[in-house]
């Protein structure tokens, strides 16, 4: 059966996996999803290109088995990307106004928003339009107020050129257009925060993903600052890789099925016995109070850097919404 509309297809290239979505449009802005493909990633790391033929083969693998799922032909995809080299710098643009504030007026201000300095081997991602001031004061539309000054709010989200062209020219090199470049954790801050959490009460989102850290903050004003940290859920399997002195594998599995970030004193006296594969390799046992603590150990440095960088924009205090991961659980 033909469909009405054309699907919408999202390329998410992770440090893990490289995972393809296809959906369909619908009423309200709502999409119906219609197969997904993946891949384990190979060629990436720390959400960045390291091997051009390996990401290559990852994203023919994920699009082959969403194309076959979904029963469609892919021709173009949204690109999700991340790394390190990707920040978001707040901005505000005032102009001048006389009688009643018009369109005009609001684009000139939205202009002036835009024009920031940034550097030349960056390219701008996302221009996130906040709420304006009329005069000083916070007003959801300023069209038909009067007043003498509006500003704009804007978080302008950039990376660096060079490794965001490398990751795309992966893509086109399967004769894939690119309809468009997203900041995953963008796109996870509008999966999962709240229209309350971004515009009223304010919100930290936090995306945890193997290689990197993505986050982004609203405030009542808008999106006020973003970033990604090349510090991720690898970094905790290494710790536990090297803390126990487990293999990479076995330590992820350990991870996965038995860890905490919370220190629990009832785990002070459980023990977890662990067998590696192979001849000769005897069973170990793991105190698990210990696991948890070189997890918490990683987690608290982790989420530290990013306290620290709220910190010095002063935006601690207006987080009324908490602290979100990805996965919409409110972190107290």
């Amino acid at each position: 059966m033909r469909r009405r509309t054309e699907p919408v297809v999202s390329l998410e290239l992770g440090t893990s996996h490289v995972r393809a979505f296809v959906a369909e449009p619908g009423e309200h802005g709502t999409l119906a999803l219609l197969g997904m493909g993946e891949c384990e990633s190979a060629g990436i790391r720390k959400g960045e290109l390291v091997h051009f033929e390996s990401v290559a083969k990852c994203v023919q693998q994920a699009v082959e088995q969403a194309e076959e799922r979904a029963d469609v032909t892919i021709a173009e995809v949204h690109l999700a990307l991340s790394g390190s080299h990707i920040e978001g710098q707040h901005n505000t643009g005032t102009v001048a106004v006389e009688g009643a504030i018009d369109e005009d007026d609001l684009e000139r201000a939205r202009a002036a928003a835009r024009d920031i300095a940034l550097p030349p081997d960056h390219e701008v991602l996302h221009h996130v339009m906040g709420r304006c001031l009329v005069d000083g004061a916070l007003c959801t539309s300023p069209i038909d107020m009067v007043g003498r000054s509006l500003s704009q709010n804007v978080l302008v989200v950039h990376g660096l050129r060079s490794r965001m062209i490398n990751l795309a020219k992966a893509v086109k090199s399967l004769n894939l257009g690119i309809r468009g470049m997203a900041f995953s954790g963008m796109c996870a801050a509008m999966a999962t925060l709240t229209p309350e959490q971004r515009h009223e009460d304010g919100a930290l989102l936090v995306d945890l993903g193997a290689g990197t850290t993505d986050w982004i903050v609203w405030t009542a004003e808008g999106a006020a600052a973003a970033g990604a940290i090349g510090v991720g859920g690898d970094h905790v399997t290494n710790d536990i890789s090297h803390a126990f002195h487990v293999p990479t594998a076995l330590a992820e599995r350990i991870k996965i099925e038995h860890g905490d970030a919370l220190l629990h004193p009832i785990f002070r006296t459980r023990r977890l016995t662990v067998q590696e594969s192979g001849l000769g390799k005897s069973a170990r046992s793991i105190r698990l109070y210990d696991l948890h603590n070189v997890m918490s150990l990683r987690m608290e440095e982790t989420l530290g850097l990013i306290r620290a960088r709220l910190d010095r924009l002063q935006l601690l205090a207006r987080l009324k919404g908490g602290v979100v991961d990805r996965k919409s659980t409110r972190l107290n």
